[in-house]
């Protein structure tokens, strides 16, 4: 191939080193205290207090390859497009350069000949059209013309397709699309562009000029300073500028398909290529969440890994295949991604480990909950003897009832069903299953709006206290115990951490009287910036070290008397003072999944 994945990513994280941009690693899969979504679904979330004004340590230029999960198009993935992994490349100016320099570093990368050396004349914009709320951005047309982009090619269009934001409310702004020719003539007819044209254009970059917030009552006012941030989609570059039709038939996928064709004795054509492809996608996936500290569960991040390892082994049993193989694939995976991301080699191992016990667990299940379907089936079969009358539905409770007790995804019902010529009852069966998942996510997670829940006071002093709690966890457990997830509220906090059995109440109670007396004795909260080497060194606390910058902030508790309660990087805010920050209660400890155990506690006020 022309274009290699890992060489366009680094081409990327060089060309802004260039340009004085800090190359920042990749913030785990699962976000930190922001319980809205259960991963980072775009570039920028990990990256949002330092979008609205914090200080980055790295400074005011960013760039990086951000690991990302999107499940909502799921039952899609397998055709050319469509991923539930993917790998945005991204930089950012926080409150420095703005359109001129955002857009002429675009246009650089991907036309110089010491970057990706496109043609200038397959490259098409779009740029913002304007509405009653803001004006159309002829600034950023201006520059694209200015760099050489004739007219012709941009495009202006409206606020759904050139307009971003986060949320319904906070910093938003015009954005500026950049698009690759990619239909089978060499170059696109004059006066084409995404707007007349849409079919033939790819969209390769997407340049977000945040100028704007937006207010409760959906006004707008302009920001004090702007930022930038911009996005690339890794895996649609690479298909794109190699002129292939399919993310599956990049570098990124083809040793995965092989390593499968390999180990489930098949050939990759196209009666299988369907399957293979969901295998390939899922597993890298499921290899991504287990190396971020996602373990399979019947909840949350661990519920949809589940769903995938599951769905994955699925496809190949309708292959023909009924034993152990997606270790041997994720093990390829690893040796891929690992120059990447360095931690995925380090926990080898461990998600070798996971997907083997997961993958044991359902095949045993799965025979049982085969037998439950051949029981289903004979019933109809009888009851057709008896009353002459053919049932033709599998009833939704019937399915719920394979789901819940066998662990089977709705899809493979639906494809023993076609098999007997039956179908089933699948709306209402969507119905139960939402309702599932929402009592699910609502039981341990708890539903609100904004990040980190918010910035009240009383979000921060639990926070404050989660630093606490984990500290004297350390002391009462032993070893090292550390964050697998938190979760914090106005209200409360939940705190998942490893450990291989419960926790006792006596335990409990020691962890609660060391929190309640640094609160009543006293401390004060200090911040300080440190590299990142520095602060292993000396033993400061963490989890999820490799999202990290190269230099850290570390909070240190101490005590009036001096004495430290609690030394850790973190990237949140802390209280400054704990005299109102009320009195420690752990409410329950229960098992999270499996090796995990969680935390959900209280500050009660006076």
């Amino acid at each position: 191939m022309k274009y290699n994945s890992d060489e366009i990513r680094q081409k990327y994280l060089d060309f802004f080193e260039t340009k004085n941009h800090a190359i920042i690693p990749s913030a785990p899969v699962v976000p930190e205290n922001d319980p809205t979504v259960l991963f980072n679904t775009a570039w920028m979330q990990p990256l949002v207090p330092y979008l609205l004004g914090e200080k980055h340590p790295s400074g005011t230029r960013l760039a990086d390859s951000q690991k990302c999960i999107r499940t909502g198009d799921i039952e899609e993935v397998g055709d050319n497009s469509h991923l539930t992994f993917f790998e945005m490349l991204g930089n950012w100016s926080l409150w420095d350069y703005f359109k001129k320099e955002s857009i002429n570093y675009s246009w650089e990368f991907l036309t110089s000949k010491d970057w990706l050396a496109l043609d200038p004349r397959k490259i098409a914009v779009t740029v913002f059209k304007g509405d009653e709320s803001a004006p159309r951005d002829e600034e950023a047309a201006k520059i694209w013309e200015e760099v050489w982009m004739p007219k012709s090619r941009i495009s202006y269009l409206w606020k759904e397709d050139n307009w971003w934001a986060a949320w319904d409310t906070g910093p938003c702004g015009p954005d500026s699309e950049i698009f690759y020719w990619v239909w089978e003539s060499e170059f696109p007819p004059e006066g084409s562009n995404v707007e007349t044209d849409e079919d033939n254009w790819m969209e390769i970059w997407n340049n977000v000029f945040m100028e704007y917030k937006r207010l409760e009552d959906w006004s707008l006012e302009k920001l004090p300073a702007q930022n930038v941030d911009t996005w690339m989609g890794l895996e649609r570059i690479t298909a794109t500028l190699n002129w292939v039709k399919s993310v599956y038939d990049t570098d990124m996928f083809d040793y995965i398909i092989n390593e499968i064709t390999k180990s489930i004795w098949v050939e990759y054509n196209d009666e299988t290529k369907r399957s293979i492809r969901i295998i390939a996608d899922h597993a890298r996936t499921a290899t991504i969440m287990i190396s971020d500290w996602v373990v399979p569960s019947n909840v949350d991040q661990g519920y949809v890994l589940r769903r995938l390892i599951r769905i994955a082994i699925r496809q190949a049993h309708k292959l023909g295949y009924k034993w152990l193989f997606l270790s041997k694939v994720s093990s390829v995976i690893i040796d891929k991604l690992w120059k990447a991301y360095p931690h995925m080699i380090d926990k080898k191992d461990e998600i070798l480990k996971e997907i083997e016990a997961e993958e044991k667990q359902f095949g045993e299940t799965l025979e049982k909950g085969l037998k439950e379907f051949d029981k289903l089936i004979k019933g109809f079969d009888i009851a057709f003897e008896r009353t002459g009358k053919k049932i033709d539905t599998i009833a939704w409770t019937k399915a719920f009832k394979l789901y819940d007790t066998y662990g089977f995804p709705i899809e493979m019902t639906e494809d023993l069903a076609k098999e007997k010529w039956l179908k089933v009852d699948v709306e209402w069966f969507k119905k139960a299953f939402k309702e599932h998942q929402e009592k699910s996510r609502t039981a341990s997670a708890g539903k609100f709006k904004g990040w980190l829940a918010d910035s009240s006071q009383e979000t921060t002093a639990l926070h404050s206290a989660t630093h606490l709690m984990l500290e004297w966890l350390n002391q009462v457990l032993g070893g090292w115990i550390s964050q697998k997830g938190s979760n914090i509220t106005p209200e409360r906090l939940r705190f998942d951490f490893n450990f291989d059995r419960k926790v006792t109440r006596e335990e409990l109670d020691k962890v609660e009287e060391f929190v309640n007396n640094a609160i009543s004795n006293g401390f004060a909260t200090t911040m300080e910036e440190m590299p990142k080497d520095k602060a292993m060194e000396e033993w400061v606390r963490w989890a999820f070290w490799e999202k990290y910058p190269d230099v850290v902030k570390v909070y240190t508790m101490k005590g009036n008397d001096w004495t430290i309660y609690s030394r850790e990087l973190c990237g949140w805010p802390h209280v400054e003072d704990s005299s109102k920050m009320g009195k420690f209660k752990i409410k329950k400890e229960e098992a999270s999944s499996r090796g995990v155990r969680r935390i959900k506690a209280v500050l009660i006020k006076d």
